[in-house]
């Protein structure tokens, strides 16, 4: 992975948004006390850390930050997993880069919280490994703010840390941590959990990618065609670009299966998603909105564009052969909404003009595009 200037630590990092609300002289007192012996725990294990397990590597630059190395960064491994290290001790990164070598994982530092939390929003690291004592914002409100922010809240996070006493670690795990492991550690048994853990986010992922895909088509299905659509229409919002919406129903599809039997009309319903899939831009987002029908989510253009897109789909549809009923061609009425600016609608108005216009196209005769923008009614596109 090609270094990145914000890989580098800032020169300075200011701590006055992580302050803690005001307590009392006693509360604070305690807080106090229970901080500093958190601090010193983890410099006392960071010390013995340091005499159980060898560092070979040379010795530190006060002041330095760790080099910033991505293990394997070549273009053959770009896919590797990447795990972020979180710990202000310049001696762990060096170990940890050197330690983790044979398992095939690229390798991101940050020495601070703020770091921490922009480095795990841009690069979206496979995981996390925390300190809990970190300099100004700690190990546990770098936890807190990873859990609380959609972009990163999915990520894994492993607390490597000096602290030994059950109530943090029932701390760590209700803020979300998925493994504990105390320093000093043992090299072997930190690999194993990174591989677990490592392993588990992998099957997530399968599992969550296996949830937002219709099975027949390859197509996201209903459910992520929601969570897609109010993410583009909030981003054309804050962006003023135009945004179009198309509504594609299989013309007649009831009596292909009627005729030809379910597995034609399956075999149909693939083939017209696989021609979609290879005719809209990649910035498109074709979906399965259910049984025969398809929605393509096109953002950064108008009506007028994307009606002349829908209408080469249309075409192409036409004109495609199926070994299963050689003599029947499929076609495809398509309704077009789209407005040059989302400022004034909602998101159901674009859903809901399709719709209409869909409606138009099979009523005028089938087989044809309708297109039309917010609030100056359908025009039609011939067929």
């Amino acid at each position: 992975m090609p270094t990145n200037s914000r890989d580098r630590p800032p020169a300075s990092v200011s701590t006055t948004s992580d302050a803690s609300p005001p307590t009392s002289n006693a509360a604070s007192t305690r807080s106090h006390r229970k901080h500093s012996r958190s601090k010193r725990s983890d410099r006392n294990s960071t010390a013995s850390f340091r005499s159980v397990v060898p560092i070979t590597e040379p010795p530190d630059t006060p002041g330095a930050p760790p080099p910033v190395t991505d293990l394997n960064s070549d273009n053959q491994t770009d896919q590797l997993p990447l795990v972020l290290i979180v710990d202000d001790c310049p001696a762990i990164h060096r170990l940890l880069q050197v330690r983790l070598r044979s398992e095939s994982v690229r390798i991101m530092s940050a020495t601070n919280g703020r770091e921490a939390l922009d480095k795990a929003e841009i690069f979206n690291p496979d995981l996390i490994l925390l300190d809990l004592g970190l300099p100004g914002m700690d190990g546990y409100e770098v936890l807190r703010s990873l859990k609380n922010n959609a972009s990163t809240h999915e990520i894994p996070v492993l607390i490597v840390s000096g602290k030994r006493d059950s109530e943090d670690k029932v701390t760590a795990f209700d803020l979300g941590a998925v493994d504990f492991v105390c320093k000093p550690f043992e090299m072997a048994e930190l690999r194993a959990r990174i591989r677990v853990a490592l392993r588990m986010q992998r099957l997530v992922r399968m599992l969550a990618q296996r949830a937002q895909i219709d099975g027949l088509t390859g197509l996201s299905n209903r459910t992520q065609f929601d969570r897609r659509w109010r993410e583009e229409f909030e981003r054309a919002s804050r962006s003023g670009h135009p945004l179009s919406l198309a509504m594609i129903d299989l013309d007649e599809f009831k009596s292909i299966n009627d005729t030809y039997g379910h597995p034609a009309g399956d075999a149909v319903l693939s083939g017209i998603a696989q021609m979609v899939q290879h005719a809209v831009r990649v910035s498109d987002i074709p979906c399965r909105f259910g049984g025969e029908e398809f929605a393509i989510i096109l953002p950064e253009i108008g009506s007028t564009q994307a009606g002349l897109l829908c209408e080469r789909i249309r075409k192409t549809a036409e004109s495609m052969e199926w070994p299963r009923h050689p003599a029947r061609r499929v076609t495809l009425s398509v309704g077009v909404a789209g407005s040059d600016t989302v400022s004034g609608h909602r998101p159901e108005d674009f859903i809901e003009l399709a719709d209409k216009l869909l409606y138009n196209a099979k009523r005028s005769g089938r087989n044809r595009v309708v297109r039309g923008d917010l609030g100056t009614g359908p025009i039609r596109i011939a067929s």
